[in-house]
């Protein structure tokens, strides 16, 4: 038998396509990774492959392509309201995958006026990126989508609305075909596509309200794909391709809805917090009204924040506040666990993600407990960054089987 050999840069190269993170929560936007052998234990002194100052906070994720990172931060203000809207500017970011070495910077300045101050730290570079071959894609709220290449120079920036809010502008752009889909709940109360190549406007649905997550993509029967989103009281489809209305779902939760949708197999898992009812499956591609037709199960435990786990026949989430992680069957909705977390990590507000059959919880000040994803309760590791008094709210990236983290002040790469 003839013996083949590959080169090093070919056996690197499938080795990088095969780990990247290209948008919020991964390649499937459901924030698993297949990579085998992700950290289990670090701190500030140990475990910590690099890590690089920021220029400025934010509550981004990093995007993982090729063999480079990007992130976003803003400067010139704090997320309170001190220093000068005039000063406001925001960054994209790149970074050496294999170092952590910055390697270019570009400002954006913002569109004024502003938001005069973000509550709770969420500051002013929230969405995070989207990513392809070509292009870079960030959303600065009023100030627009804006795809860069990768080199760092503008291509296009595209505006979606021209509203602020307290609380900020949060969600990340998805990418679909040839569109980039933008959630501009706060900027215009519109679901937005846009042309990748170009920036224009190629559809725009209206009625989103009280709507803070990243679009969901859900492919139908015959090839069809629809784009779903949680309001508050109602979940939205519209039609990928055209934006045309497909179905509406009332939810029971009166309240806005910050926890992306999930899906699989043809069925939406919704979660929202502070209301009797709080999540609830659909099963997707109907028509109309189908509050009473295509609602699989209803649950009263739910979350504010975090965006849930769909893995294996499961659901795994945690309360934003109580330090109360769940488990619940996805065919079902029956409760399996509701347990405390030990040690607690705090207020959680970054989404968990999963590697090598473990969840990964992450607290706001930097500690983070490691569970087993299984419908046993089980807490395999703990660990703290920053002596658990940063600023985590960012959901966690994996860099292949390196966990990627970012603060207020520093990206982290963990692992070996």
């Amino acid at each position: 038998m003839k013996t083949i050999l590959i080169p090093l840069s070919l056996w690197l190269t499938i080795a990088l396509a095969a780990a990247e993170w290209p948008q919020f929560r991964g390649p499937g936007g459901d924030g698993i990774s297949e990579a085998r052998g992700a950290p289990l234990r670090w701190s500030d002194t140990e475990g910590i492959a690099w890590k690089t100052d920021l220029p400025g906070p934010g509550s981004s994720s990093p995007v993982v392509f090729g063999d480079k990172i990007f992130l976003t931060c803003y400067t010139g203000v704090s997320a309170g309201g001190g220093g000068r809207l005039e000063d406001l500017k925001r960054h994209v970011l790149c970074f050496d995958r294999a170092s952590g070495r910055l390697l270019w910077n570009t400002p954006v300045p913002a569109d004024l006026p502003e938001q005069s101050g973000i509550r709770e730290d969420h500051g002013y570079a929230s969405s995070t990126p989207a990513v392809d071959a070509e292009r870079v894609y960030v959303f600065f709220g009023k100030s627009g989508v804006f795809a860069f290449d990768h080199a760092g120079r503008k291509l296009w920036n595209t505006k979606v609305g021209e509203r602020v809010h307290g609380w900020g502008s949060a969600a990340s752009p998805v990418l679909h075909d040839d569109l980039v889909l933008v959630n501009a709940c706060v900027e215009s109360e519109s679901l937005v596509a846009l042309d990748r190549r170009t920036g224009a406007e190629r559809w725009r649905a209206p009625g989103i309200r009280e709507s803070w997550h990243t679009p969901l993509v859900v492919p139908v029967a015959r090839g069809e794909v629809e784009v779903v989103i949680a309001c508050v009281r109602e979940v939205k489809a519209f039609d990928a391709g055209t934006g045309a209305p497909r179905w509406t779902c009332q939810t029971g939760i009166g309240w806005y809805m910050c926890p992306t949708p999930l899906t699989r197999d043809g069925v939406i898992y919704v979660l929202g917090g502070r209301s009797p009812q709080n999540g609830l499956a659909i099963r997707a591609g109907g028509r109309g009204d189908v509050t009473a037709s295509h609602v699989l199960w209803k649950i009263n435990r739910g979350s504010n924040v975090p965006t849930p786990l769909l893995y294996g026949d499961h659901l795994y989430w945690a309360h934003e506040n109580l330090g109360v992680v769940y488990c619940a069957s996805a065919r079902t909705g029956e409760l399996v666990y509701e347990e405390r977390l030990n040690p607690n990590p705090g207020q959680i507000y970054a989404s968990p993600v999963l590697a090598d059959g473990r969840i990964y919880y992450l607290g706001r000040g930097g500690r983070m407990v490691i569970v087993a994803a299984a419908p046993k309760f089980e807490v395999v590791a703990a660990n703290t960054l920053e002596g658990g008094r940063g600023v985590f709210n960012a959901t966690p990236a994996f860099d292949g089987a390196r966990l990627l983290l970012r603060s207020n002040r520093t990206l982290y790469a963990i692992g070996q």
